[in-house]
């Protein structure tokens, strides 16, 4: 069965445009033009990916986001129009996976949905002869419920937050640049905006250190990279 992706966007010719090309690429294609219709063919349609553009009629990008952010745990890629609405984008309550600044290159986009999928499917397969718990000083991952507690209190993470922060502590101690944590964690094997893997480890610190801005979990290598201390 083809991978279904649903497309949100209310300007029609781009919406057109994305919808051929994700039909070409062998995706079965949704689409929705207004907040009320993304919630509603989400719900129905079960995508595997959707495409979520910010600026909405009836109900924002971001509203969108942060409704079905407690429903289901597909993954979301944003597009966006202002650079500084990015931290918003990927931010602690809206918790979109991946966002795109308009105007992008459909072939990055293409390359993108495919990443974002294939970690979909690789998070999804049964891991063999792994773990399925992790623990690191006061932090507790359940692998296979998603998830996490700090002190017993559970957290909230989004599955991307998740998928960095297990990925960091399966590999605790080890520097990694930007763009190897766009590799490993969000499965790209193309140059992309690192920014996002910076804002992902802020909200991780937010939500994980007794002190976000001095942090001792999350370590900030100056010119590398991030690894995790424990």
């Amino acid at each position: 069965m083809n991978d279904k992706v649903l497309v949100v966007e209310d300007d029609r010719n781009l919406l057109d445009t994305l919808a051929y090309n994700l039909q070409k690429e062998g995706y079965a294609v949704a689409t929705a033009a207004n907040g009320e219709e993304a919630l509603a063919q989400a719900r129905s349609e079960k995508p595997d990916l959707i495409i979520l553009d910010v600026m909405l009629p009836k109900l924002s990008g971001f509203d969108v986001c942060r409704i079905l952010r407690r429903e289901m745990i597909t993954p979301i890629l944003m597009l966006t129009a202002k650079v500084d609405e990015i931290d918003k984008v990927v931010g602690l309550e809206i918790g979109a996976d991946d966002y795109m600044t308009k105007p992008f290159s459909l072939r990055e986009l293409l390359a993108r949905v495919r990443a974002m999928l294939r970690r979909t499917r690789m998070t999804e397969a049964p891991a063999e002869r792994q773990p399925t718990t992790l623990a690191v000083s006061d932090i507790s991952i359940d692998i296979e419920r998603h998830r996490v507690t700090k002190s017993g209190k559970e957290l909230e993470l989004t599955p991307k937050e998740f998928d960095l922060l297990v990925f960091l502590l399966s590999s605790r101690g080890i520097v990694f640049s930007r763009d190897q944590l766009l590799e490993k964690v969000w499965g790209y094997d193309f140059g992309g905006d690192t920014r996002t893997v910076d804002v992902h480890i802020r909200w991780l610190r937010e939500k994980l250190e007794d002190d976000p801005g001095s942090p001792k979990l999350l370590v900030t290598m100056r010119g590398v990279g991030y690894k995790l201390e424990g």
